[in-house]
C-alpha cells in the first residue's frame, strides 16, 4: 500500500492510499506529488463540516495539470468520510490535479460513487479541521 504525508504549516497528514480501488488516481497523484507539482499551491476552498481542497496551480479552483483523468468510481472504498482524499471535477472524467479532503460523513454521503476515493488520512485528522482559505500545502512526500 502506498503512503504519504501532506505536510502543511498547521502539521502532517499521513496518507494511506487506495492502491487497488482507484489505481490510475493514486499513480497520477504519485506522479503530480513526486514532481513537486503540489509544493507550495493552497486550499483554495474551505467549507466547513463539508471540504477542504486544494491543487489548483493557480489557487482559483479553475486550475489543473493541463490533461484530465477518468474517474474510478466501481471499485471498493467508494465512500465519503472524515478524512478521504476524493478528487475534484466539473464533470465526470474531467479530474486531473484537484482533490478535497472530507471534514465528516453526514454532508458528503451525495459525493460516493461520484467523485473517486483515492486514500485516506490515517493520522493527522485533526489537521483537516484546522486548515483555513489560502493555507498552504508546503509538500507532498510519497513513501516507497
Amino acid at each position: 500500500m502506498t503512503t504519504g504525508e501532506i505536510q502543511t504549516a498547521k502539521g502532517v497528514m499521513k496518507v494511506s492510499f487506495y492502491d487497488e480501488d482507484a489505481p490510475k488516481t493514486v499513480e497520477n497523484f504519485v506522479k503530480l506529488s513526486k514532481e513537486g507539482f503540489y509544493d507550495g499551491l493552497t486550499f483554495h476552498r474551505v467549507i466547513p463540516n463539508f471540504v477542504i481542497q486544494g491543487g489548483c496551480p493557480n489557487g482559483t479552483g479553475a486550475g489543473g495539470p493541463g490533461y484530465h483523468i477518468d474517474c474510478e468510481l466501481n471499485g471498493g472504498n467508494q465512500h465519503h468520510e472524515k478524512g478521504v482524499l476524493s478528487m475534484a471535477h466539473a464533470g465526470r472524467n474531467t479530474g486531473g490535479s484537484q482533490f478535497f479532503i472530507c471534514h465528516n460523513r453526514d454532508n458528503t454521503r451525495h459525493l460516493d460513487r461520484n467523485h473517486t476515493c483515492f486514500g485516506k488520512v490515517t493520522e493527522g485528522l485533526d489537521i483537516i479541521d484546522q486548515i483555513k482559505a489560502g493555507d498552504r500545502i508546503e509538500k507532498i512526500v510519497i513513501n516507497d
